[in-house]
């Protein structure tokens, strides 16, 4: 048995992860993203109503459903600037057509261009929500309930929030012929992403008012990945007491309409997500849509609600919220269950939590999320001292047996049977475990993938500085500083270890170190950062205990000596 041949297949763990997961996504034919930006319309010019969730029957008749009648010619955009959000609603149906990050710019280099996620225009990447009336025998509910094709009215074109002013509230109104009135009101706060939107109802007609409110989130084919090397997920998720998601182009035909008590929808990107959150305890009907035409389809997930009725003379009121901004943990946690799983860490996330949340105090302790990094490595490694200097114990005794094990090579030549039970009493004789260096590496890894992702999906990473030119641990080292001592600590480290006798397993782990150094090169400084870090500690680790060892009489000389 050549002992050393587990060493090599964990050596290739990590990157056959990466390879994996890249793989993974894009194994298959990749989405084409349509160009334009226009609804898409029917025959007569007006927009298609296949994308408003069906209206239910009441129990009060069986008569089919009317066409809402929406108004006529398009809406007006209405600008709305907070300190955390720069947004448009159009008129038309008081849709969030754009929705720009002011304190989230697109890079370190355009510090005054805001990241964009909602945006109508490039990715058909709109937030909707509106009313629907149910199905009533003997009444024409036609024209009874606003949904987001209908136009609304506005007070002004463009609504600020001042200096000292922390509640800004943004009115829509509507109303029909029968004296159905609907107020559709923003409601945005000072240092927020989270906005409350309502729907009051008031009816001054003679019948009464059935309906429901749904609200839904509306995209555009899946952008191409910006790295091949990076893979992090765009596409559709909800909550129905587990965290589910999707791809858009898949969501119609594998996600099924259900009920859902509580929960929530959103779509995600890398770092940021926008997301209808109902009132807690709510009822809603989740359900999926594909519309438009296959040059340009839009992927619907959206949820109504159960019905409420507004009698003659009277009003209601529905309420709910959209976080529009960036996958920050612990506010999403407060929001609804379920929402911090958004920060999708993976497999790993019951590891990862607790690594995010340790590294968020040290980071609230030191300031800098570089340092943070480097600490959180130095608890991480502290906590599997014990595992690791066994495993370099291992090693360093594996090494000081080495000319023996060679010896044996040369006197037993291609007999592998002899040879592996002249090796197995060499073990025994020298009280070497030959699986001891690699078992404890074993347990380390689910830690270290776990780290990994929280390292790249932590949105608090984003453009985060260190020191000198890393300007912005989310994204490479602009001089390839790290990865480059990254290799070099990595060619240090198999100095230490014993060499493979197989002359192809020694031509593999020598490539290993600038196999790694090309792919971290491209990978964000922060990861490279870690693992540079992990590297030093592991090398003076081991440097220790083979000096010690060495002093027990394990130098490879003497003891090879002593043996003979």
């Amino acid at each position: 048995m050549d002992n050393l041949r587990p060493v090599l297949y964990l050596s290739f763990v990590f990157l056959l992860f990466l390879v994996w997961q890249t793989w993974n996504v894009d194994y298959g034919p990749q989405p084409q993203v349509a160009q334009g930006t226009q609804e898409v319309a029917g025959a007569d010019g007006a927009a298609n109503r296949d994308d408003i969730p069906d209206a239910a029957l009441s129990e009060a008749g069986e008569a089919p459903a009317g066409e809402a009648s929406d108004g006529a010619g398009a809406g007006q955009r209405i600008h709305v600037v907070t300190d955390t959000l720069d947004l448009y609603i159009d008129t038309r149906g008081g849709d969030i057509v754009q929705a720009d990050l002011p304190t989230y710019p697109v890079s370190l280099d355009q510090p005054d261009k805001p990241t964009t996620i909602l945006d109508a225009q490039e990715r058909a990447y709109v937030a909707q929500s509106g009313l629907i009336h149910d199905r009533v025998s003997g009444i024409d509910h036609s024209n009874r309930a606003p949904t987001h094709h209908a136009i609304y009215e506005a007070p002004a074109t463009e609504f600020r929030l001042k200096d000292g002013q922390d509640v800004l509230e943004v009115p829509l109104t509507w109303e029909n012929d029968e004296g159905i009135r609907v107020t559709k009101t923003y409601t945005f706060r000072r240092g927020e992403f989270l906005v409350d939107v309502s729907h009051r109802v008031e009816n001054a007609s003679d019948t009464a008012w059935t309906g429901r409110q749904y609200r839904q989130l509306r995209h555009g084919p899946t952008p191409e990945r910006d790295s091949w090397f990076l893979y992090t997920f765009t596409g559709a998720a909800y909550y129905d007491g587990g965290y589910r998601k999707e791809e858009l182009e898949s969501l119609a035909e594998k996600v099924e309409s259900k009920e859902l008590q509580g929960g929530w929808i959103a779509l995600i990107e890398h770092y940021f997500l926008s997301t209808w959150v109902p009132e807690s305890g709510e009822k809603n009907l989740l359900y999926t849509r594909e519309v438009g035409t296959p040059e340009a389809p839009r992927y619907i997930i959206g949820l109504r609600s159960e019905a409420r009725t507004v009698a003659p003379g009277g009003s209601g009121e529905f309420d709910t919220r959209i976080w529009i901004g960036p996958k920050l943990q612990e506010p999403l946690s407060g929001i609804a269950e379920g929402l911090e799983l958004t920060v999708d860490y993976g497999l790993f996330t019951f590891l990862s939590k607790p690594l995010f949340w340790m590294l968020d105090l040290i980071h609230s302790l030191v300031g800098n999320w570089g340092w943070s990094i480097i600490f959180l490595t130095l608890l991480i490694k502290l906590a599997f001292y014990k595992l690791s200097a066994t495993s370099y114990r291992s090693m360093a005794k594996m090494r000081a047996v080495q000319p023996k094990m060679m010896a044996l090579k040369e006197r037993f030549g291609d007999d592998k049977q002899r040879m592996n039970q002249a090796l197995m009493e060499l073990y025994k004789k020298e009280k070497i475990n030959p699986l001891g260096g690699c078992l404890p590496i074993l347990v380390q890894i689910p830690v270290f993938i776990a780290l990994y992702w929280v390292l790249l999906e932590s949105v608090e990473l984003r453009q985060a500085p260190w020191i000198l030119w890393i300007q912005d641990l989310s994204v490479r080292d602009p001089f390839f500083v790290l990865p480059i001592l990254m290799g070099v600590s990595m060619l240090a480290q198999q100095k230490l270890n014993p060499a493979p006798m197989d002359p192809v397993q020694q031509k593999i782990m020598m490539a290993l170190p600038p196999v790694f150094t090309v792919f971290f090169a491209f990978f964000p400084a922060g990861l490279v950062l870690y693992w540079l870090v992990n590297n030093l500690l592991s090398i003076a680790q081991q440097y220790y205990i083979t000096r010690r060892l060495q002093a027990e009489g394990y130098d490879t000389g003497k003891k090879a000596a002593k043996g003979d």
